[in-house]
C-alpha cells in the first residue's frame, strides 16, 4: 500500500495567501497582457500564456519562471517554429520538429520555459499572420506578463526576479549576511546543481536557502534539551516608560549592555537597543525610544528556536515573558556561549 503514496500529491498544501497571490496575480497579469496586445492590434491571449502565468505567479522562484526564460523562451520558440514552417513542406511531422528544435534553442540560450514548447506547437499548427505580427504578439504578451509578475510579486512580498543582483547588506556594506559567510559558495552550489542535472529545477539562491535552513536545523539539534530559561539573564536591569534619555544612556555606558527592557510595572512594554539611543537622540523618554514589535519567547522555548531570531541581524536580544510579565532576556552573547559549551561537550 505504501507504494500508492507515490501517486499522491508531491507538493505541500498551500496557504490561503498563496492561493490568492497565484490566482489573482495570474488573472491580473493575463488581463494586462491581453489589453496590451489588443491595443496594438496584435490579437488577444494565446493558450501558452496561461502556462506562463502559472510559473510567474505560482512558482516565481523557479528558474523556469524567471524573466529571461519567459520572454526569450517564448520568443525564440515562436521564431524557430516560424522558420521551420517556412523551410519545410506542410506535413504532420513538422510540428514535432518545431517543438524539438525550440527546446534545443531554449536550452542553448539558457532560457528553458515549458510554455515555449506550446508556443512552438501553436505556431507550427498554422498561422495566417505574418512573422512580425506572430513574433511581436508572443514577445510583447510575454514581456507584459513578466512585468506584471515583477510588480505583483514584489507587492505581495515575494522576490521576483528571484536571483537578485548583489547589493548592500543590512548594514550598508557588501558583506554577505552572517549566515551566508560559512558554507558552500555560490559557484560550488552551481556546480552541485549541474552535476546532478538540477539547474533547470532549482536555482542557486533557492538551494542556498535550503542549505542554510538545514545547517540551522542541525545547529538547533545540537542545542536540544536546552530552553530559554536555561541561558537567559534573570537579574535584569530595566527602565520605566518615563526614564529620561540621559539615564538610559548612562545605564548602557556603565553596564556595557546592548539592550534594555522597558517595563510598565512588571509587564514588558518594549526594548531599547543601543542603536536606538543614536537614532532617536532627540527623544526624551524611554517610551519614545523603545521598540515594541520585538519577538518574544517563553521560558520553555527551545534554544534552537532562538537561532533564526538572533542570527539574522534583526535584533540583539529576545525578552522572555510569562503572561506578558518579563522574566528574563536572552542576548546573542548568551546564545553563542550556550552553543560554544555544547560544541565543546560541556
Amino acid at each position: 500500500m505504501a507504494g500508492w503514496r507515490a501517486y499522491g500529491p508531491a507538493m505541500a498544501g498551500p496557504k490561503g495567501i498563496d492561493l490568492a497571490r497565484a490566482g489573482i496575480g495570474a488573472m491580473t497579469g493575463l488581463l494586462l497582457a491581453g489589453l496590451a496586445l489588443r491595443g496594438l492590434s496584435l490579437g488577444w491571449l494565446i493558450a501558452p500564456f496561461g502556462a506562463s502565468a502559472v510559473l510567474v505567479f505560482a512558482v516565481p522562484n523557479s528558474p523556469l519562471a524567471q524573466p529571461w526564460s519567459v520572454v526569450v523562451g517564448n520568443g525564440v520558440s515562436a521564431l524557430v517554429a516560424l522558420a521551420v514552417v517556412a523551410v519545410l513542406p506542410a506535413a504532420p511531422w513538422v510540428m514535432p520538429v518545431a517543438v524539438g528544435l525550440a527546446i534545443i534553442a531554449m536550452l542553448a540560450l539558457r532560457a528553458l520555459h515549458p510554455p515555449g514548447g506550446a508556443v512552438a506547437l501553436l505556431v507550427a499548427l498554422g498561422t495566417t499572420e505574418g512573422w512580425a505580427v506572430t513574433l511581436g504578439s508572443v514577445v510583447l504578451g510575454s514581456a507584459v506578463l513578466m512585468l506584471a509578475g515583477v510588480l505583483w510579486n514584489r507587492a505581495a512580498g515575494r522576490a521576483y526576479p528571484f536571483r537578485q543582483p548583489d547589493g548592500p547588506g543590512p548594514h550598508g556594506t557588501t558583506d554577505p549576511t552572517p549566515q551566508a559567510r560559512i558554507g558552500v559558495d555560490p559557484a560550488g552550489l552551481q556546480a552541485i546543481l549541474e552535476d546532478y542535472r538540477q539547474s533547470a529545477n532549482l536555482g542557486v539562491a533557492d538551494l542556498a536557502r535550503l542549505v542554510g535552513a538545514v545547517e540551522e536545523a542541525a545547529a538547533a539539534r545540537r542545542l536540544e534539551g536546552i530552553s530559554a530559561a536555561d541561558i537567559m539573564s534573570r537579574d535584569l536591569v530595566t527602565v520605566g516608560l518615563d526614564t529620561p534619555l540621559a539615564e538610559v544612556a548612562e545605564l548602557f555606558r556603565s553596564h556595557g549592555f546592548t539592550s534594555l527592557p522597558v517595563v510598565d510595572g512588571d509587564r514588558l512594554a518594549g526594548v531599547i537597543f543601543q542603536i536606538d539611543v543614536i537614532r532617536r537622540a532627540d527623544t526624551m523618554t524611554a517610551a519614545e525610544m523603545m521598540q515594541t514589535d520585538v519577538p518574544l519567547v517563553r521560558a520553555e522555548t527551545p534554544v534552537g528556536a532562538l537561532l533564526p531570531i538572533l542570527s539574522d541581524g534583526g535584533t540583539e536580544a529576545v525578552p522572555v515573558v510569562q503572561d506578558d510579565r518579563l522574566v528574563g532576556i536572552v542576548t546573542r552573547t548568551d546564545l553563542v556561549s550556550a552553543l560554544a559549551r555544547r560544541l565543546a561537550g560541556g
